[in-house]
């Protein structure tokens, strides 16, 4: 059993922002005690009996949260394992404060099979955190031909994605969700419109001219937001607006969701916290695609967020090796590691900003990723399941010593506010900073 004591308590379910102990027992919440309540009967006997190993965690000055949920990770495995591993990842989660991850499909070979996918189940059942994944919409990610999906499903895939290639055809595209809706899984796309971008990862704008290069224009993502926003409108399909960077496109969704649409966005922490100007400061570490757009894009992609356009919060962890990162500009590859720093940069620009409340951060960071993907977690509450992270929401420190196999973050070296102390997952602590 695991007592937490002295903390407060937030449940972005049930919208409960208060000092409450909880206790936990066998992967499951067996108590919300709140301030004039309580302990029950088996709670009171396991700390007096002495017959039951009984945890106490300290939470006095700290918070506790449903365990986050990021439905946006690639942890490279099978394939690239010098970036990342399927271990290393969910360590840099943990430590994160994550306790489900969902892995994009784009590893080598491709899951887009059964067999694949399982491998990736399986070794996720290694790890201490919940590790889900998606499969591929297209065999080999050709955007032609649709892969399996209900054999797919079987086998355990949480949804389809090609992330990290758009899907051009649009008559494709909505076969695609015509089937993913049939099965009732979400399907989540990567809005950028080759035919517009001359060099990815960089918007095209000022920054742009100011190194000589075109870049990536914010249509290429606009175009492919509109047009799928309307098939998913037509299909009735869960979509999911992966990495969402222009303010254009908050515009497209928040129409979409008002015609009925079942279509659901995401922003990274980089997204609202950056702008196209950090490429001049860091060069390819801020690199990524869809690119750092215009001050003006940040702050609609904030609106989005404040006004529920924008559901959640996901870090599109992208592990790259310092060589490759040390590439030229233009030949860098795009994207970023994100677990480690995602939550304090929610704390440090958006709640202490004045953006969000804590709450609605955690609705954010954990109820809403687990409501588009059906899962029981997200929340706290009697027989939920013990997922939780504990944080101090105001404690300052530098970003930087990474669990992750990587390093590719702009953020390296930077103030932020709010540190996880401990993150709990099945009733098990699975991370315990030890740094104070």
């Amino acid at each position: 059993m695991i007592i937490i004591k002295g903390g407060k308590v937030i449940d972005p379910k049930s919208g409960f922002e208060g000092y409450a102990d909880l206790a936990v027992r066998d992967g499951k919440i067996l108590q919300v005690k709140k301030q004039g309540e309580e302990w029950k009967e088996e709670v009171t006997a396991a700390e007096n009996s002495g017959q039951e190993p009984v945890q106490v965690i300290d939470a006095e000055g700290l918070t506790a949260a449903p365990g986050l949920v990021d439905v946006h990770v690639h942890f490279r495995d099978p394939g690239f394992t010098y970036k990342e591993d399927i271990a290393t990842g969910a360590r840099a989660a943990a430590k994160g404060g994550f306790t489900t991850v969902v892995c994009m499909a784009n590893t080598n070979p491709k899951v887009d099979t059964p067999e694949t996918l399982r491998y990736v189940l399986e070794e996720g059942k290694k790890t201490g955190i919940h590790i889900l994944s998606c499969a591929a919409v297209s065999k080999g990610f050709d955007g032609k031909t649709l892969t399996d999906m209900e054999a797919l499903k079987e086998a355990g895939a949480a949804g389809f994605t090609d992330d990290g290639i758009p899907l051009r055809d649009g008559a494709f595209l909505r076969k695609a969700m015509e089937e993913a809706a049939r099965l009732g899984l979400p399907i989540s796309l990567h809005e950028e419109d080759p035919s517009f971008i001359r060099e990815n990862g960089i918007n095209h704008g000022a920054v742009s001219e100011k190194l000589g290069i075109y870049g990536s224009p914010s249509l290429a993502e606009d175009a492919m937001v509109a047009r799928d926003c309307m098939i998913a409108l037509d299909t009735g399909a869960a979509v999911d607006i992966q990495h969402i960077s222009s303010g254009n496109a908050v515009a497209m969704v928040r129409l979409a969701k008002s015609l009925g649409a079942n279509v659901w966005a995401e922003v990274t922490p980089h997204h609202f916290s950056l702008t196209e100007e950090a490429v001049l400061e860091h060069g390819s570490l801020a690199k990524m695609n869809p690119p750092l757009r215009t001050e003006r894009d940040r702050r609609l992609l904030i609106e989005g967020l404040k006004d529920g356009t924008i559901d959640m919060i996901a870090t599109d962890h992208a592990p790259h090796s310092r060589e490759e990162k040390a590439a030229p500009l233009t030949k860098a590859p795009s994207g970023i590691i994100g677990l480690e720093t995602s939550l304090a940069l929610g704390i440090t620009n958006l709640v202490k900003a004045g953006h969000l409340t804590m709450t609605e951060l955690m609705q954010k960071m954990s109820y809403n990723p687990a409501r588009l993907y059906g899962l029981d977690c997200g929340y706290l509450e009697e027989g939920a399941p013990a997922d939780l992270v504990i944080f101090d929401e105001d404690e300052v420190w530098t970003a930087g010593d990474y669990a992750s196999k990587a390093d590719n973050s702009p953020f390296t070296g930077q103030s932020l506010t709010g540190r996880v102390k401990f993150t709990i997952c099945g009733g098990n602590v699975v991370y315990q900073d030890k740094s104070s």
